[in-house]
C-alpha cells in the first residue's frame, strides 16, 4: 500500500509539471562521480561516508559511483532527472562498531547497476537566466537496479549433514532513491552540483545475508545473518559537472 501511494503521488508530480514543458525545453546533461556505501547486516552500520576499507582494497575493490544524469529543467525551480550509474560496494564486520560483528569477521562487495527517474525541488530559481548562482534543493523519485546474488542451487545430504552447493547469479529490484543536494551554476552553462542519496531497496540480499534459493521446498530463509525484516540501502555522496543548452523562453512567473 505504501508503494502503490508513493507510485501514485510521483506519477501526479511529474504529470502536473510535464504540461510546462513545451515552454521550458531547456535540457542539462552531465557525469555523477563520488562514493557509495551500503548499510546491511553486515560491515558497518554509518549511513554515508563511510571510512573506505584499503586494508581489503584489491579483494573489496574502490567504494565508488559513477554515472551521467540528463536533467529536463521544466522552470526555474523544478528539474525531472533520468540518471544511469554503476556502485561498487564493500562491507566488512572487521571494522563495524558493534563487537558480535566485528567477532563474526564476514566481509565482501557487490557491484550495481542503478538507473533512476527523480523530481527535484530547487528553493531558488537557479534554471532560469542567471550568469552565476546558488540553491539547494531536495530530489526524490523511483529506481531499478542490478546486482549480484548467491543462489543455491542444489541441496544433498551426506551422512545426514546438508551440502548445498552455491552459484553467482544477477538479481533485477526497484529502489527508492531520495536526498538533498547544493547547485552552484557559473558562466550561464555550467554547473556543479553536490549531493547525498538515499536509496531504500527492496532486497536483503546486496550484502549475500540472504541467499536467493532454487531448491523446491528450500525457503530463501535456508541461510540467512542478521535482521530478515530490515533491507539493505545503499547511499552515496556525489558531485556532478553539467552542461546546459537548448535556449530557453522567458519563463511566466
Amino acid at each position: 500500500m505504501r508503494l502503490r501511494f508513493f507510485y501514485t503521488f510521483f506519477l501526479a508530480v511529474v504529470a502536473l509539471f510535464s504540461t510546462n514543458t513545451i515552454k521550458a525545453q531547456r535540457h542539462e546533461v552531465g557525469v555523477q562521480a563520488g562514493m557509495s556505501n551500503l548499510v546491511g547486516d553486515i560491515g558497518r552500520t554509518g549511513f554515508i561516508l563511510q571510512k573506505p576499507i584499503l586494508d581489503k582494497k584489491l579483494t573489496l575493490g574502490v567504494p565508488l559511483y559513477i554515472g551521467a544524469i540528463y536533467r529536463l529543467n521544466v522552470n526555474p525551480q523544478q528539474s525531472i532527472r533520468l540518471s544511469a550509474g554503476y556502485s561498487n560496494v564493500q562491507f566488512s564486520d572487521l571494522h563495524a562498531a558493534e563487537n558480535y560483528r566485528r567477532m563474526r569477521k564476514l566481509y565482501g562487495n557487490n557491484s550495481i547497476y542503478h538507473a533512476d527517474l527523480t523530481f527535484e525541488y530547487y528553493f531558488f530559481d537557479i534554471n532560469d537566466e542567471h550568469k552565476s548562482k546558488v540553491s539547494p534543493y531536495v530530489f526524490a523519485g523511483i529506481g531499478g537496479m542490478m546486482f549480484n546474488v548467491v543462489k543455491l542451487t542444489d541441496l544433498q545430504e551426506q551422512n545426514g549433514v546438508p551440502q548445498p552447493t552455491y552459484e553467482s547469479a544477477k538479481k533485477i529490484s526497484m529502489d527508492l532513491p531520495f536526498g538533498v543536494g547544493l547547485k552552484y551554476k557559473f558562466n550561464y552553462n555550467w554547473a556543479l552540483s553536490a549531493e547525498a542519496t538515499f536509496r531504500q531497496t527492496f532486497s536483503d540480499a546486496i550484502d549475500y545475508s540472504t541467499i536467493v534459493s532454487n531448491v523446491e521446498g528450500v525457503p530463501d530463509t535456508f541461510r540467512q545473518i542478521g535482521n530478515p525484516n530490515s533491507n539493505d540501502w545503499i547511499n552515496s555522496a556525489t558531485i556532478i559537472l553539467s552542461y546546459s543548452f537548448g535556449r530557453p523562453p522567458c519563463y511566466c512567473k
